[in-house]
């Protein structure tokens, strides 16, 4: 089997790395360095999107946001002139479901069938090839490609039908922003009043309050690493289509809304490019002091 990708950033470069390693045939957009070290390791090029998908029997696209997919799959010399009847196109960009909706409505009329599949884990997990991935679209081409995923994730899991992979994926990110959010301010508060963080991350990481977001995160707040892993400029992006969707089903979301507006803040303060993890420089700011060990 021939696999298409397009995309190859933070995550795009590790996930078709791991594709290789198990053994696909991969063909990638040749744009950059990355591609060229996927080169190296045996992948095919190809010079457009659309010379991507006629080469390949699953194209995969990991893309910044919605007018990113829309251009590379329904634009000139996009996937979908390229791709035949049953070639399976699986987004595992981030993006709004409507617009995973609409792509795939365009791509159904050629015989193209479509998943939407976003990822969590980050960097390290996709290097590791232990992403989780949620993904929506009908049962059988979830079957079909249920082993592509997998050679890239550790859980693959469909959550419905197109558009309820992103729609779980902004409820994921909710719970990681609110979770950053609420660490942020506990190890501010420690730190503050007197008490070494670390000593309250080993306490509590065991408890109620320990979470993965918290075991990923709290090491590298206290050892001040903010190289990004997941940038804030993604995570306001992925609010953004959060809160979008949120206002179209009529659903209030307080807290996320006041996370997205720190985010803003430490955009604003230059920070974009740096580890959602940064969210509690915001807090550092607002209290005058810094989380370390």
């Amino acid at each position: 089997m021939k696999v298409g990708f397009i995309g190859l950033g933070i995550m795009g470069k590790p996930m078709s790395m791991n594709l290789i390693k198990a053994g696909y045939e991969l063909v990638v957009l040749e744009k950059n360095k990355a591609a060229a070290d996927l080169i190296a390791a045996g992948a095919a090029a190809a010079a457009t999107p659309r010379a991507v998908a006629e080469l390949a029997d699953i194209v995969i696209t990991m893309l910044p946001n919605s007018p990113q997919v829309q251009e590379v799959v329904l634009g000139a010399d996009g996937i979908i002139e390229g791709a035949k009847p049953g070639t399976v196109v699986i987004d595992m960009s981030s993006i709004a479901p409507l617009v995973s909706r609409e792509i795939a409505l365009k791509l159904a009329e050629k015989g193209i069938e479509m998943l939407d599949a976003p990822v969590s884990g980050g960097e390290p997990k996709a290097i590791e090839g232990t992403l989780s991935v949620m993904a929506g679209g009908k049962q059988h081409v979830f079957d079909q490609c249920y082993d592509v995923m997998k050679a890239m994730a550790a859980s693959v899991v469909r959550t419905g039908d197109i558009g309820s992979g992103n729609v779980t994926k902004l409820a994921n990110q909710i719970v990681v922003a609110l979770n950053i959010a609420a660490m942020s301010e506990a190890f501010v508060l420690a730190s503050k009043a007197g008490v070494q963080p670390e000593a309250v991350y080993q306490a509590i990481r065991g408890g109620l309050a320990g979470s993965t977001v918290l075991d990923a995160k709290a090491p590298l707040v206290m050892d001040r690493k903010f190289d990004p892993g997941f940038r804030i400029n993604l995570h306001i992006k992925d609010l953004n289509n959060v809160l979008e969707t949120s206002h179209e089903v009529g659903v209030p979301l307080p807290l996320t809304a006041s996370v997205m507006e720190m985010m803003q803040a430490l955009k604003a303060d230059g920070l974009g490019d740096c580890d959602h993890g940064s969210l509690i420089q915001f807090y550092e700011k607002l209290a005058k002091v810094e989380v370390k060990r």
